[in-house]
Protein backbone atom coordinates (compact mmCIF):
# COMPACT_ATOMS: atom_id res chain seq x y z
CA UNK A 1 0.00 0.00 0.00
CA UNK A 2 1.13 3.54 -0.72
CA UNK A 3 2.50 5.24 2.39
CA UNK A 4 -0.41 7.06 4.00
CA UNK A 5 -0.47 8.65 7.45
CA UNK A 6 -3.75 7.44 9.02
CA UNK A 7 -4.16 10.80 10.76
CA UNK A 8 -4.12 12.52 7.37
CA UNK A 9 -7.09 10.53 6.14
CA UNK A 10 -10.38 12.33 5.69
CA UNK A 11 -12.12 9.41 7.38
CA UNK A 12 -9.87 9.61 10.47
CA UNK A 13 -12.06 12.04 12.41
CA UNK A 14 -15.14 9.85 11.92
CA UNK A 15 -13.57 6.96 13.84
CA UNK A 16 -10.95 8.58 16.08
CA UNK A 17 -11.51 11.10 18.83
CA UNK A 18 -12.97 11.59 22.27
CA UNK A 19 -16.62 11.87 21.28
CA UNK A 20 -19.19 9.18 21.93
CA UNK A 21 -19.90 8.97 18.20
CA UNK A 22 -16.30 7.98 17.40
CA UNK A 23 -16.83 4.89 19.56
CA UNK A 24 -20.38 4.39 18.28
CA UNK A 25 -19.36 4.53 14.61
CA UNK A 26 -16.72 1.88 15.15
CA UNK A 27 -19.23 -0.31 16.97
CA UNK A 28 -21.82 0.05 14.23
CA UNK A 29 -19.32 -0.73 11.52
CA UNK A 30 -18.40 -3.89 13.40
CA UNK A 31 -22.08 -4.82 13.48
CA UNK A 32 -21.86 -5.45 9.73
CA UNK A 33 -19.27 -8.13 10.44
CA UNK A 34 -15.98 -6.26 9.98
CA UNK A 35 -13.32 -6.74 12.62
CA UNK A 36 -11.57 -3.68 14.02
CA UNK A 37 -8.30 -4.73 12.37
CA UNK A 38 -9.92 -4.76 8.95
CA UNK A 39 -10.91 -1.11 8.88
CA UNK A 40 -9.15 0.82 11.61
CA UNK A 41 -6.57 3.27 10.30
CA UNK A 42 -7.01 2.29 6.65
CA UNK A 43 -8.20 4.51 3.79
CA UNK A 44 -11.92 4.09 3.24
CA UNK A 45 -12.75 3.73 -0.44
CA UNK A 46 -16.39 4.35 -1.29
CA UNK A 47 -17.90 2.45 -4.20
CA UNK A 48 -20.69 4.63 -5.51
CA UNK A 49 -22.97 2.18 -7.30
CA UNK A 50 -25.84 3.09 -9.63
CA UNK A 51 -26.92 -0.54 -9.98
CA UNK A 52 -30.65 -1.04 -10.49
CA UNK A 53 -32.86 -3.72 -11.96
CA UNK A 54 -34.89 -0.84 -13.38
CA UNK A 55 -31.83 0.12 -15.41
CA UNK A 56 -30.70 -2.66 -17.76
CA UNK A 57 -27.63 -0.61 -18.72
CA UNK A 58 -26.39 -0.77 -15.12
CA UNK A 59 -27.87 -4.10 -14.02
CA UNK A 60 -24.45 -5.81 -13.96
CA UNK A 61 -22.70 -3.25 -11.76
CA UNK A 62 -22.97 -5.43 -8.65
CA UNK A 63 -20.37 -7.72 -10.22
CA UNK A 64 -18.12 -4.81 -11.08
CA UNK A 65 -18.39 -3.57 -7.49
CA UNK A 66 -17.00 -6.90 -6.29
CA UNK A 67 -14.09 -6.52 -8.70
CA UNK A 68 -13.41 -3.01 -7.37
CA UNK A 69 -13.42 -4.36 -3.81
CA UNK A 70 -10.79 -6.94 -4.72
CA UNK A 71 -8.53 -4.18 -5.94
CA UNK A 72 -9.08 -2.04 -2.86
CA UNK A 73 -8.41 -4.95 -0.48
CA UNK A 74 -5.28 -5.88 -2.42
CA UNK A 75 -3.92 -2.33 -2.15
CA UNK A 76 -4.54 -2.21 1.59
CA UNK A 77 -7.72 -0.15 1.69
CA UNK A 78 -11.17 -0.70 3.15
CA UNK A 79 -13.98 -0.70 0.52
CA UNK A 80 -17.55 0.24 1.38
CA UNK A 81 -20.22 0.13 -1.31
CA UNK A 82 -23.17 2.51 -1.22
CA UNK A 83 -26.12 3.11 -3.55
CA UNK A 84 -27.26 6.24 -5.31
CA UNK A 85 -30.35 6.69 -7.45
CA UNK A 86 -30.15 5.13 -10.89
CA UNK A 87 -31.63 6.60 -14.05
CA UNK A 88 -32.96 3.87 -16.34
CA UNK A 89 -33.07 5.51 -19.74
CA UNK A 90 -35.66 3.13 -21.16
CA UNK A 91 -37.99 3.05 -18.19
CA UNK A 92 -38.24 6.46 -16.49
CA UNK A 93 -40.93 8.99 -17.33
CA UNK A 94 -41.19 11.73 -18.35
CA UNK A 95 -37.42 11.65 -18.99
CA UNK A 96 -34.22 10.77 -17.14
CA UNK A 97 -32.92 14.26 -17.91
CA UNK A 98 -35.43 15.58 -15.38
CA UNK A 99 -33.54 13.63 -12.73
CA UNK A 100 -29.88 14.00 -13.81
CA UNK A 101 -29.39 16.95 -11.48
CA UNK A 102 -31.09 15.10 -8.62
CA UNK A 103 -28.70 12.17 -9.08
CA UNK A 104 -25.73 14.55 -9.22
CA UNK A 105 -26.85 16.03 -5.90
CA UNK A 106 -27.25 12.52 -4.46
CA UNK A 107 -23.71 11.59 -5.55
CA UNK A 108 -22.21 14.82 -4.23
CA UNK A 109 -23.89 14.69 -0.84
CA UNK A 110 -23.37 10.95 -0.37
CA UNK A 111 -19.64 11.42 -0.94
CA UNK A 112 -19.37 14.52 1.22
CA UNK A 113 -21.45 13.25 4.14
CA UNK A 114 -19.70 9.90 4.63
CA UNK A 115 -16.24 8.79 5.90
CA UNK A 116 -14.78 8.36 2.44
CA UNK A 117 -11.18 9.08 1.47
CA UNK A 118 -11.66 8.31 -2.23
CA UNK A 119 -14.50 7.01 -4.36
CA UNK A 120 -14.89 4.68 -7.33
CA UNK A 121 -17.88 5.76 -9.42
CA UNK A 122 -19.80 2.92 -11.10
CA UNK A 123 -22.06 4.21 -13.85
CA UNK A 124 -23.01 3.47 -17.44
CA UNK A 125 -26.37 4.68 -18.71
CA UNK A 126 -26.80 8.03 -20.48
CA UNK A 127 -27.34 10.28 -17.46
CA UNK A 128 -25.63 8.25 -14.73
CA UNK A 129 -22.14 8.99 -16.06
CA UNK A 130 -22.52 12.79 -16.34
CA UNK A 131 -24.41 12.90 -13.03
CA UNK A 132 -21.54 11.13 -11.29
CA UNK A 133 -18.95 13.39 -12.92
CA UNK A 134 -20.96 16.44 -11.87
CA UNK A 135 -21.31 15.21 -8.29
CA UNK A 136 -17.64 14.25 -8.07
CA UNK A 137 -16.59 17.63 -9.46
CA UNK A 138 -18.56 19.40 -6.76
CA UNK A 139 -17.46 17.15 -3.88
CA UNK A 140 -13.83 17.19 -5.14
CA UNK A 141 -12.73 14.12 -3.20
CA UNK A 142 -10.31 11.76 -5.05
CA UNK A 143 -12.36 9.78 -7.58
CA UNK A 144 -12.02 7.37 -10.49
CA UNK A 145 -14.81 6.41 -12.89
CA UNK A 146 -15.62 2.89 -14.09
CA UNK A 147 -18.41 2.78 -16.67
CA UNK A 148 -20.42 -0.38 -17.34
CA UNK A 149 -19.57 -0.82 -21.01
CA UNK A 150 -21.67 -1.51 -24.12
CA UNK A 151 -23.96 -4.48 -24.53
CA UNK A 152 -23.07 -7.24 -26.97
CA UNK A 153 -24.03 -6.40 -30.54
CA UNK A 154 -27.42 -7.60 -31.74
CA UNK A 155 -27.68 -9.94 -34.71
CA UNK A 156 -30.69 -10.91 -36.81
CA UNK A 157 -30.45 -13.18 -39.85
CA UNK A 158 -26.69 -12.71 -39.84
CA UNK A 159 -27.00 -8.92 -39.83
CA UNK A 160 -25.40 -7.08 -36.87
CA UNK A 161 -27.44 -4.29 -35.43
CA UNK A 162 -27.33 -1.91 -32.50
CA UNK A 163 -29.81 -0.74 -29.93
CA UNK A 164 -31.56 2.51 -30.79
CA UNK A 165 -30.09 3.34 -34.17
CA UNK A 166 -31.11 0.16 -35.99
CA UNK A 167 -34.11 -0.37 -33.74
CA UNK A 168 -35.59 2.91 -34.95
CA UNK A 169 -35.08 1.93 -38.59
CA UNK A 170 -36.68 -1.45 -37.98
CA UNK A 171 -39.62 0.13 -36.21
CA UNK A 172 -40.19 2.50 -39.16
CA UNK A 173 -40.34 -0.57 -41.39
CA UNK A 174 -42.87 -2.08 -38.99
CA UNK A 175 -44.94 1.12 -39.08
CA UNK A 176 -45.20 0.85 -42.87
CA UNK A 177 -45.93 -2.90 -42.88
CA UNK A 178 -42.54 -3.99 -44.20
CA UNK A 179 -41.75 -5.87 -40.98
CA UNK A 180 -44.42 -8.18 -39.58
CA UNK A 181 -45.45 -8.32 -35.90
CA UNK A 182 -43.88 -11.78 -35.73
CA UNK A 183 -40.57 -10.52 -37.13
CA UNK A 184 -40.62 -7.56 -34.75
CA UNK A 185 -41.07 -9.91 -31.81
CA UNK A 186 -38.19 -12.08 -32.99
CA UNK A 187 -35.95 -9.02 -33.34
CA UNK A 188 -37.06 -7.88 -29.88
CA UNK A 189 -35.52 -11.04 -28.45
CA UNK A 190 -32.09 -10.58 -30.00
CA UNK A 191 -31.56 -6.82 -30.24
CA UNK A 192 -30.07 -6.39 -26.75
CA UNK A 193 -28.02 -9.50 -25.93
CA UNK A 194 -26.63 -8.63 -22.51
CA UNK A 195 -26.56 -6.03 -19.78
CA UNK A 196 -24.74 -2.86 -20.74
CA UNK A 197 -25.52 0.36 -22.53
CA UNK A 198 -26.28 0.85 -26.24
CA UNK A 199 -23.64 -0.62 -28.53
CA UNK A 200 -23.63 2.37 -30.88
CA UNK A 201 -22.00 5.74 -30.34
CA UNK A 202 -25.06 6.96 -28.49
CA UNK A 203 -25.04 9.08 -25.35
CA UNK A 204 -23.85 6.32 -23.01
CA UNK A 205 -20.89 5.37 -25.22
CA UNK A 206 -20.16 9.05 -25.78
CA UNK A 207 -20.17 9.93 -22.09
CA UNK A 208 -17.99 6.91 -21.27
CA UNK A 209 -15.62 8.28 -23.90
CA UNK A 210 -15.86 11.76 -22.37
CA UNK A 211 -15.00 10.37 -18.93
CA UNK A 212 -11.93 8.72 -20.44
CA UNK A 213 -10.95 11.76 -22.50
CA UNK A 214 -11.31 13.99 -19.43
CA UNK A 215 -8.80 11.72 -17.73
CA UNK A 216 -11.20 10.36 -15.11
CA UNK A 217 -10.93 6.66 -16.09
CA UNK A 218 -8.12 4.26 -16.73
CA UNK A 219 -7.13 4.09 -20.43
CA UNK A 220 -9.34 1.83 -22.54
CA UNK A 221 -12.37 2.02 -20.23
CA UNK A 222 -14.91 3.37 -22.71
CA UNK A 223 -15.22 0.52 -25.22
CA UNK A 224 -14.71 -2.76 -23.33
CA UNK A 225 -17.99 -4.72 -23.69
CA UNK A 226 -20.03 -4.95 -20.50
CA UNK A 227 -19.65 -8.70 -20.10
CA UNK A 228 -16.02 -8.94 -21.21
CA UNK A 229 -13.74 -10.19 -18.42
CA UNK A 230 -11.38 -7.31 -19.17
CA UNK A 231 -13.95 -4.87 -17.78
CA UNK A 232 -13.83 -6.64 -14.42
CA UNK A 233 -10.04 -6.52 -14.57
CA UNK A 234 -10.19 -2.77 -15.23
CA UNK A 235 -12.59 -2.35 -12.29
CA UNK A 236 -10.16 -4.22 -10.05
CA UNK A 237 -7.28 -2.00 -11.22
CA UNK A 238 -9.42 1.06 -10.51
CA UNK A 239 -9.91 -0.17 -6.94
CA UNK A 240 -6.15 -0.39 -6.53
CA UNK A 241 -5.73 3.04 -8.09
CA UNK A 242 -8.10 4.57 -5.53
CA UNK A 243 -5.50 4.04 -2.81
CA UNK A 244 -2.93 5.89 -4.89
CA UNK A 245 -5.37 8.74 -5.35
CA UNK A 246 -5.63 9.09 -1.58
CA UNK A 247 -1.85 9.05 -1.14
CA UNK A 248 -1.31 11.63 -3.88
CA UNK A 249 -4.40 13.75 -3.04
CA UNK A 250 -5.31 13.62 -6.73
CA UNK A 251 -8.77 15.21 -6.97
CA UNK A 252 -11.29 15.63 -9.82
CA UNK A 253 -10.58 19.35 -10.11
CA UNK A 254 -6.87 18.68 -10.54
CA UNK A 255 -7.71 16.36 -13.46
CA UNK A 256 -10.74 17.98 -15.13
CA UNK A 257 -8.96 21.19 -16.08
CA UNK A 258 -9.63 23.51 -19.02
CA UNK A 259 -7.11 21.53 -21.06
CA UNK A 260 -8.87 18.27 -20.19
CA UNK A 261 -12.22 19.81 -21.20
CA UNK A 262 -10.83 20.86 -24.58
CA UNK A 263 -9.42 17.35 -25.01
CA UNK A 264 -12.84 15.86 -24.30
CA UNK A 265 -14.57 18.11 -26.82
CA UNK A 266 -11.94 17.26 -29.45
CA UNK A 267 -12.52 13.55 -28.86
CA UNK A 268 -16.29 14.09 -28.94
CA UNK A 269 -16.02 15.67 -32.37
CA UNK A 270 -13.76 12.91 -33.68
CA UNK A 271 -16.05 10.08 -32.53
CA UNK A 272 -19.21 11.74 -33.89
CA UNK A 273 -20.50 11.74 -30.33
CA UNK A 274 -24.03 12.28 -29.09
CA UNK A 275 -25.34 15.84 -29.15
CA UNK A 276 -26.23 15.30 -25.50
CA UNK A 277 -22.51 15.50 -24.68
CA UNK A 278 -22.76 19.23 -25.30
CA UNK A 279 -25.29 19.71 -22.50
CA UNK A 280 -23.47 17.38 -20.11
CA UNK A 281 -20.01 18.86 -20.66
CA UNK A 282 -21.39 22.37 -20.18
CA UNK A 283 -22.92 21.24 -16.87
CA UNK A 284 -19.69 19.56 -15.71
CA UNK A 285 -17.70 22.66 -16.65
CA UNK A 286 -19.95 24.88 -14.57
CA UNK A 287 -19.50 22.55 -11.58
CA UNK A 288 -15.74 23.05 -12.05
CA UNK A 289 -15.91 26.81 -12.54
CA UNK A 290 -14.61 26.56 -16.11
CA UNK A 291 -15.79 29.26 -18.57
CA UNK A 292 -16.96 26.80 -21.24
CA UNK A 293 -19.39 28.20 -23.80
CA UNK A 294 -21.43 26.72 -26.64
CA UNK A 295 -19.23 28.40 -29.22
CA UNK A 296 -16.20 26.48 -27.90
CA UNK A 297 -17.75 23.31 -29.29
CA UNK A 298 -18.08 24.80 -32.77
CA UNK A 299 -14.58 26.28 -32.62
CA UNK A 300 -13.12 22.84 -31.88
CA UNK A 301 -15.44 21.07 -34.33
CA UNK A 302 -14.22 23.19 -37.25
CA UNK A 303 -10.63 21.95 -36.81
CA UNK A 304 -11.24 18.35 -35.71
CA UNK A 305 -11.56 15.50 -38.22
CA UNK A 306 -14.29 12.89 -37.80
CA UNK A 307 -12.55 9.51 -37.47
CA UNK A 308 -14.86 6.93 -35.87
CA UNK A 309 -16.90 4.92 -38.36
CA UNK A 310 -19.58 4.05 -35.81
CA UNK A 311 -23.36 4.13 -35.94
CA UNK A 312 -25.37 6.32 -36.10
CA UNK A 313 -22.81 8.38 -38.03
CA UNK A 314 -21.09 5.37 -39.61
CA UNK A 315 -21.30 1.62 -40.08
CA UNK A 316 -19.76 -0.20 -37.13
CA UNK A 317 -20.64 -0.94 -33.49
CA UNK A 318 -18.85 -0.47 -30.18
CA UNK A 319 -17.53 -4.04 -30.14
CA UNK A 320 -15.80 -3.30 -33.44
CA UNK A 321 -14.41 -0.08 -31.94
CA UNK A 322 -13.01 -2.03 -28.98
CA UNK A 323 -11.34 -4.62 -31.19
CA UNK A 324 -9.93 -1.87 -33.40
CA UNK A 325 -8.10 -0.33 -30.44
CA UNK A 326 -10.80 1.69 -28.70
CA UNK A 327 -10.46 5.25 -27.53
CA UNK A 328 -6.67 5.13 -26.92
CA UNK A 329 -6.11 4.31 -30.61
CA UNK A 330 -8.37 7.16 -31.68
CA UNK A 331 -6.75 9.60 -29.24
CA UNK A 332 -3.33 8.70 -30.59
CA UNK A 333 -4.51 9.93 -34.00
CA UNK A 334 -5.57 13.18 -32.34
CA UNK A 335 -2.40 13.79 -30.32
CA UNK A 336 -1.31 16.76 -32.48
CA UNK A 337 -4.57 18.49 -31.46
CA UNK A 338 -4.71 17.40 -27.83
CA UNK A 339 -3.17 18.91 -24.72
CA UNK A 340 -0.67 16.07 -24.43
CA UNK A 341 0.62 17.06 -21.00
CA UNK A 342 -2.78 16.98 -19.31
CA UNK A 343 -2.48 14.67 -16.29
CA UNK A 344 -5.03 11.88 -15.95
CA UNK A 345 -6.36 9.94 -12.97
CA UNK A 346 -3.53 7.37 -13.10
CA UNK A 347 -0.95 10.15 -12.70
CA UNK A 348 0.28 9.85 -16.28
CA UNK A 349 -0.15 12.36 -19.08
CA UNK A 350 -2.51 11.87 -21.99
CA UNK A 351 0.49 11.33 -24.27
CA UNK A 352 1.95 8.65 -21.99
CA UNK A 353 -1.38 6.84 -21.91
CA UNK A 354 -2.05 6.71 -25.65
CA UNK A 355 1.19 7.22 -27.57
CA UNK A 356 1.77 3.45 -27.93
CA UNK A 357 -1.85 2.57 -28.75
CA UNK A 358 -2.32 0.66 -32.00
CA UNK A 359 -5.21 0.79 -34.46
CA UNK A 360 -6.08 -2.68 -35.71
CA UNK A 361 -8.80 -1.71 -38.20
CA UNK A 362 -8.66 1.44 -40.31
CA UNK A 363 -12.19 0.88 -41.52
CA UNK A 364 -13.35 1.54 -37.95
CA UNK A 365 -10.85 4.22 -36.87
CA UNK A 366 -9.69 6.37 -39.76
CA UNK A 367 -6.26 7.97 -39.87
CA UNK A 368 -6.15 11.69 -39.15
CA UNK A 369 -4.79 12.29 -42.66
CA UNK A 370 -7.75 10.51 -44.30
CA UNK A 371 -10.78 11.39 -42.16
CA UNK A 372 -14.36 10.33 -42.78
CA UNK A 373 -15.30 14.02 -42.67
CA UNK A 374 -13.03 17.06 -42.36
CA UNK A 375 -15.00 18.49 -39.45
CA UNK A 376 -16.33 17.14 -36.19
CA UNK A 377 -19.67 15.48 -35.66
CA UNK A 378 -21.53 18.32 -33.93
CA UNK A 379 -21.88 21.94 -35.01
CA UNK A 380 -23.52 24.96 -33.41
CA UNK A 381 -26.12 26.98 -35.30
CA UNK A 382 -27.25 30.52 -34.60
CA UNK A 383 -29.75 32.92 -36.10
CA UNK A 384 -33.00 34.68 -35.35
CA UNK A 385 -34.64 31.33 -34.59
CA UNK A 386 -31.94 30.37 -32.06
CA UNK A 387 -30.35 33.51 -30.59
CA UNK A 388 -28.58 31.49 -27.88
CA UNK A 389 -27.72 28.64 -30.21
CA UNK A 390 -28.83 25.22 -31.37
CA UNK A 391 -26.89 22.03 -32.05
CA UNK A 392 -26.79 19.81 -35.10
CA UNK A 393 -25.12 16.45 -35.75
CA UNK A 394 -23.83 16.90 -39.28
CA UNK A 395 -22.24 13.44 -39.52
CA UNK A 396 -25.64 11.75 -39.02
CA UNK A 397 -27.56 14.11 -41.34
CA UNK A 398 -28.47 13.88 -45.02
CA UNK A 399 -25.94 15.98 -46.99
CA UNK A 400 -28.55 17.20 -49.46
CA UNK A 401 -30.59 18.73 -46.61
CA UNK A 402 -27.73 20.56 -44.90
CA UNK A 403 -28.49 23.59 -47.07
CA UNK A 404 -32.26 23.73 -47.27
CA UNK A 405 -35.13 26.23 -47.30
CA UNK A 406 -38.72 25.10 -46.89
CA UNK A 407 -42.11 25.89 -45.36
CA UNK A 408 -42.68 25.00 -41.71
CA UNK A 409 -45.29 22.58 -40.50
CA UNK A 410 -45.75 23.22 -36.79
CA UNK A 411 -46.60 20.91 -33.91
CA UNK A 412 -47.39 22.96 -30.81
CA UNK A 413 -46.33 20.14 -28.52
CA UNK A 414 -45.25 16.52 -28.42
CA UNK A 415 -48.74 15.12 -27.92
CA UNK A 416 -50.04 16.85 -31.03
CA UNK A 417 -47.10 15.48 -33.00
CA UNK A 418 -47.62 11.98 -31.60
CA UNK A 419 -51.33 11.99 -32.41
CA UNK A 420 -51.00 13.24 -36.01
CA UNK A 421 -47.59 12.14 -37.34
CA UNK A 422 -49.05 9.05 -39.04
CA UNK A 423 -52.08 10.82 -40.49
CA UNK A 424 -52.60 9.94 -44.13
CA UNK A 425 -53.69 13.51 -44.92
CA UNK A 426 -50.79 15.34 -43.24
CA UNK A 427 -50.24 18.32 -45.62
CA UNK A 428 -46.47 18.03 -46.07
CA UNK A 429 -43.90 16.95 -48.65
CA UNK A 430 -40.15 16.30 -48.74
CA UNK A 431 -39.44 20.07 -48.65
CA UNK A 432 -41.38 20.69 -45.45
CA UNK A 433 -39.52 21.65 -42.28
CA UNK A 434 -41.16 19.96 -39.30
CA UNK A 435 -41.15 22.16 -36.19
CA UNK A 436 -42.07 21.02 -32.69
CA UNK A 437 -42.38 23.39 -29.74
CA UNK A 438 -42.43 23.01 -25.96
CA UNK A 439 -39.79 20.31 -25.65
CA UNK A 440 -37.22 22.24 -23.63
CA UNK A 441 -36.15 22.08 -19.98
CA UNK A 442 -39.18 23.98 -18.67
CA UNK A 443 -41.65 23.36 -21.47
CA UNK A 444 -41.73 19.57 -21.69
CA UNK A 445 -40.70 19.53 -18.81
CA UNK A 446 -37.27 18.01 -18.22
CA UNK A 447 -35.75 18.35 -21.72
CA UNK A 448 -36.77 14.91 -23.10
CA UNK A 449 -35.55 13.13 -26.24
CA UNK A 450 -38.44 14.26 -28.42
CA UNK A 451 -36.47 16.13 -31.08
CA UNK A 452 -36.09 13.07 -33.30
CA UNK A 453 -39.60 13.55 -34.69
CA UNK A 454 -40.53 10.27 -36.40
CA UNK A 455 -40.62 10.44 -40.14
CA UNK A 456 -44.28 10.96 -41.14
CA UNK A 457 -45.89 7.93 -42.70
CA UNK A 458 -46.97 9.91 -45.77
CA UNK A 459 -43.29 10.56 -46.54
CA UNK A 460 -42.10 7.04 -45.71
CA UNK A 461 -44.68 5.62 -48.10
CA UNK A 462 -43.27 7.86 -50.84
CA UNK A 463 -39.77 6.56 -50.17
CA UNK A 464 -38.63 9.75 -48.40
CA UNK A 465 -36.34 8.74 -45.52
CA UNK A 466 -35.38 12.14 -44.11
CA UNK A 467 -36.54 15.73 -43.80
CA UNK A 468 -35.45 18.76 -41.79
CA UNK A 469 -36.76 18.71 -38.23
CA UNK A 470 -36.38 21.47 -35.62
CA UNK A 471 -37.14 21.41 -31.90
CA UNK A 472 -36.09 22.80 -28.53
CA UNK A 473 -35.94 19.22 -27.22
CA UNK A 474 -33.03 16.76 -27.19
CA UNK A 475 -32.69 13.54 -29.16
CA UNK A 476 -31.16 10.20 -28.28
CA UNK A 477 -27.51 9.84 -29.16
CA UNK A 478 -28.53 6.74 -31.10
CA UNK A 479 -30.74 8.86 -33.39
CA UNK A 480 -29.93 10.10 -36.87
CA UNK A 481 -31.27 12.41 -39.53
CA UNK A 482 -31.32 16.10 -40.36
CA UNK A 483 -32.42 17.26 -36.92
CA UNK A 484 -31.83 20.68 -35.35
CA UNK A 485 -32.20 20.49 -31.59
CA UNK A 486 -31.57 22.28 -28.28
CA UNK A 487 -32.96 25.48 -29.83
CA UNK A 488 -32.32 28.13 -27.17
CA UNK A 489 -34.00 29.95 -25.60
CA UNK A 490 -36.80 27.41 -25.55
CA UNK A 491 -40.31 28.22 -26.71
CA UNK A 492 -41.89 27.88 -23.26
CA UNK A 493 -40.02 30.93 -21.95
CA UNK A 494 -40.58 33.05 -25.04
CA UNK A 495 -37.86 31.97 -27.42
CA UNK A 496 -38.53 32.76 -31.09
CA UNK A 497 -39.43 29.13 -31.75
CA UNK A 498 -42.66 29.86 -29.87
CA UNK A 499 -44.05 32.06 -32.64
CA UNK A 500 -43.28 29.96 -35.71
CA UNK A 501 -46.44 29.31 -37.71
CA UNK A 502 -47.21 26.71 -40.34
CA UNK A 503 -46.18 28.12 -43.71
CA UNK A 504 -43.33 30.30 -42.41
CA UNK A 505 -40.18 29.69 -44.42
CA UNK A 506 -37.05 28.48 -42.62
CA UNK A 507 -33.49 28.12 -43.88
CA UNK A 508 -30.96 25.66 -42.50
CA UNK A 509 -27.41 26.40 -43.69
CA UNK A 510 -24.93 24.14 -41.91
CA UNK A 511 -21.86 25.46 -43.73
CA UNK A 512 -22.70 29.00 -42.58
CA UNK A 513 -23.88 27.72 -39.17
CA UNK A 514 -27.16 29.57 -39.64
CA UNK A 515 -30.78 28.86 -38.74
CA UNK A 516 -33.06 31.54 -40.12
CA UNK A 517 -36.78 32.20 -39.79
CA UNK A 518 -37.89 34.33 -42.77
CA UNK A 519 -40.25 36.53 -40.78
CA UNK A 520 -39.57 40.27 -40.27
CA UNK A 521 -38.25 41.26 -36.84
CA UNK A 522 -41.28 43.47 -36.11
CA UNK A 523 -43.63 40.58 -36.89
CA UNK A 524 -41.65 38.28 -34.61
CA UNK A 525 -41.93 40.89 -31.84
CA UNK A 526 -45.67 41.26 -32.44
CA UNK A 527 -46.26 37.51 -32.24
CA UNK A 528 -44.16 37.19 -29.09
CA UNK A 529 -46.18 39.95 -27.42
CA UNK A 530 -49.42 37.99 -27.80
CA UNK A 531 -48.14 34.44 -27.32
CA UNK A 532 -49.96 32.33 -24.72
CA UNK A 533 -48.34 32.12 -21.28
CA UNK A 534 -46.89 28.67 -20.60
CA UNK A 535 -48.29 27.23 -17.39
CA UNK A 536 -45.78 25.38 -15.17
CA UNK A 537 -46.11 21.60 -15.02
CA UNK A 538 -45.25 21.36 -11.33
CA UNK A 539 -46.22 23.41 -8.30
CA UNK A 540 -44.55 21.29 -5.60
CA UNK A 541 -41.71 18.88 -4.86
CA UNK A 542 -38.66 18.18 -6.95
CA UNK A 543 -40.50 19.15 -10.14
CA UNK A 544 -40.97 22.69 -8.85
CA UNK A 545 -37.35 22.86 -7.75
CA UNK A 546 -36.35 21.83 -11.26
CA UNK A 547 -38.54 24.42 -12.97
CA UNK A 548 -37.44 27.20 -10.62
CA UNK A 549 -33.72 26.65 -10.99
CA UNK A 550 -32.86 24.78 -14.21
CA UNK A 551 -30.78 26.70 -16.73
CA UNK A 552 -31.26 26.67 -20.49
CA UNK A 553 -29.72 24.19 -22.94
CA UNK A 554 -26.79 26.43 -23.86
CA UNK A 555 -25.90 26.65 -20.15
CA UNK A 556 -25.99 22.90 -19.42
CA UNK A 557 -29.45 22.54 -17.83
CA UNK A 558 -27.96 22.24 -14.35
CA UNK A 559 -29.40 24.04 -11.34
CA UNK A 560 -28.16 27.60 -11.06
CA UNK A 561 -27.34 27.19 -7.36
CA UNK A 562 -24.97 24.27 -8.08
CA UNK A 563 -22.56 26.19 -10.29
CA UNK A 564 -19.08 26.68 -8.83
CA UNK A 565 -18.23 30.16 -7.63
Amino acid sequence: MASIDPKALRSYTWFNGKEYYNFSRRANLRSIGFSREIFFGKPVIGICNSFSELNNCNAHLRGLAEAVKRGVWEAGGFPLEFPVISLGEQFMKPTTMLFRNLMAMDVEESIRANPIDAVVLLCGCDKTTPAMLMGAASANIPAVVVTGGPTLSGNYKNQPFGTGTDGRKIFDLYRTGKVSPEELQEIEGCMVRSSGHCTVMGTASTMASMAEALGMTLPGNAAIPAVDSRRAALAEASGRLAIELVAEARTPRSIMTWEAMENAITVDMAIGGSTNAVVHLLAIARRLGLPLRLDDFDRISRKTPFLANLRPSGQHLMEDFFHAGGLPALMRELLPQLHRDAVTVNGKTVEANVSQAVCHNRDVIAARETPLHPEGGTVVLRGNLAPDGAVFKQTAASPHLCQHTGPAYVFENYQQMHDTIDSSDLPIDENTVLVMKNGGPKGAPGFPEWAHIPMPRVLLEKGVSDCVRISDARMSGTSFGTVVLHVSPESAIGGPLAIVETGDRITLDVAKRELTLHVPADEIARRLAVRPVHEPHYTRGYGKLFLDHVTQAHEGCDFDFLHAE
